[in-house]
This record gives structure tokens, sequence and C-alpha cells, in this order.
């Protein structure tokens, strides 16, 4: 099962690129479209860094469904 997400709408509010994004995470761009898109879901330590970034809970960014 792979999560939805809000890391496409938190990014634009922010007028960041997939790009800058990456960069501010250390994951590549494809690593970005692929999490914002549901392909793949990020590592536990990934995705504290994206709560950290914007500065939210873990489960306002990311929601499985439960």
């Amino acid at each position: 099962m792979i999560m939805k997400n809000r890391l496409k709408v938190l990014r634009a509010e922010r007028s960041w690129s997939q790009a800058e994004l990456g960069g501010r995470l250390g994951v590549s761009r494809q690593a970005v479209n692929a999490v914002e898109t549901g392909k793949h879901d990020p590592s536990l330590p990934l995705a504290f860094r994206i709560a950290r970034l914007f500065n939210l809970p873990i489960e306002e960014i990311f929601d499985d469904g439960q």
C-alpha cells in the first residue's frame, strides 16, 4: 500500500522545484517525484527530514489511509 501525501502541495506553497526540494533533503529530483506521485514511500529517515523541513508532524504530510 502506498501512502498519500501532501508533499507536492507543500512544495508548491513555497515555490520550490522538485530539484530544489531534493537538494534541501539530500535526495534526487527523481526521488522527490517518486514520493510525490506515490510510486515509492519515503524511508523513515527521509520522512523525518521532510517533516522537519516543513516544520510539521509526519502525520500532517503522510496519510496511510488508516
